[in-house]
């Protein structure tokens, strides 16, 4: 058994039938659908199918189009014209919200079609039944959106050939604002709309393309500066292992900052100054040895704290622990050293 692709004449759809009978490419035919008898245009030749193919397809070839055939596609073509004209009508006159889109006749003339668009949900039951009294065949009605009216009535786009969805294109994909935004085309939307009054179905040609485009290389932290990540068989120069996660953050040294680091400068002398004033004042203050010992040893151990002297204490000499003189220091009766206020002539004052 061989198969062959037809081309319906409403809507404008490419099918698989069975054919048991020799045809070529532009060869009228009427088919046998599941709606019934239809007229066709083969578009493929008949080629060869499987077993498991010939049970899949459900619909096949009854004959050629004959001289009868053809006398009878006329008369179906006046029909649907008188048929569009009466329902226009009767929808006028019911006052319904739809809009009439088209008509179609099966070929054996037994029901007719009627496509439809409509907002909201319309109640068309006396409406059938006002088309069945005076057509006298069995009424279908078929709800279909917008972008299925332009494939039916067809037009020129914006491009000035005719439609896609009219001539070629048998599903209709989604389109989203998303593909207009990465072309870099105009939002305005009576641009990038089509007949139809959606998105333009020619925007999904070549979105691929631009959703391929190579992004900018993220800079790196141990890469030198002005390169981006390595690429697969380059050399990335691992992260130092003295200083872990912060040596591999910190910033690089240029070589000008490396000299200035290694040679002595007045910052170095600032240094060692401050330090050598530092451990002669903590002896002064009377710091322990072990203190100084850990200090140059660079130990992050807590230093102690010089032991304070008592208020009222007085150095030998009449000084204070400040280097001030005493003011007993010139009295008669004072010993030097002796507690203030103390009487002259009395005992030393000792420490309490």
């Amino acid at each position: 058994m061989q198969t062959v692709r037809i081309r319906l004449r409403k809507p404008t759809r490419v099918f698989p039938f069975l054919c048991s009978i020799p045809m070529k490419r532009g060869d009228a035919c009427v088919v046998r659908s599941d709606r019934g008898l239809e007229y066709g245009v083969c578009v493929t030749p008949p080629e060869m199918c499987s077993e498991e193919l010939r049970e899949r397809i459900r619909m096949s070839v009854v004959r050629k189009v004959t001289y009868h055939d053809t006398t009878t596609y006329r008369q179906i073509q006046e029909q649907e014209a008188k048929a569009f004209e009466v329902c226009a009508r009767r929808i006028h006159e019911r006052n319904l919200a739809m809009k009439l889109v088209d008509v179609e006749y099966t070929f054996d003339k037994k029901k007719v079609l009627f496509y439809f668009t409509a907002a909201e949900r319309v109640d068309f039951r006396d409406l059938v039944r006002d088309l069945a009294h005076e057509l006298k065949v069995r009424i279908e009605m078929r709800h279909i959106q917008v972008r299925d009216e332009a494939k039916l009535v067809g037009g020129l786009g914006v491009c000035g050939r005719e439609l896609c969805c009219a001539t070629w294109m048998h599903e209709f994909e989604p389109i989203s604002m998303k593909m207009a935004k990465r072309q870099n085309l105009s939002l305005n939307p009576s641009k990038i709309s089509g007949q139809c009054g959606r998105l333009l179905c020619c925007l999904s040609y070549e979105n691929e393309q631009y959703s391929r485009k190579k992004k900018a290389p993220k800079p790196c932290d141990t890469c030198p500066a002005g390169q981006g990540p390595p690429r697969e068989g380059d050399e990335h120069p691992p992260p130092e292992e003295d200083g872990g996660e912060a040596a591999a953050k910190a910033p690089r040294k240029t070589d000008a900052q490396r000299e200035t680091a290694g040679k002595p400068g007045d910052g170095s002398k600032e240094k060692v100054g401050s330090s050598s004033t530092s451990r002669a004042s903590d002896k002064r203050a009377g710091s322990s040895p072990k203190g100084d010992t850990a200090d140059q040893g660079g130990a992050k151990k807590r230093r102690r704290r010089p032991r304070r002297r008592r208020r009222g204490k007085r150095r030998p000499g009449g000084q204070s622990s400040s280097g001030a003189p005493s003011d007993n220091a010139g009295k008669p009766g004072g010993k030097p050293g002796g507690k203030p206020g103390s009487k002259p002539g009395g005992k030393p004052g000792g420490d309490r």
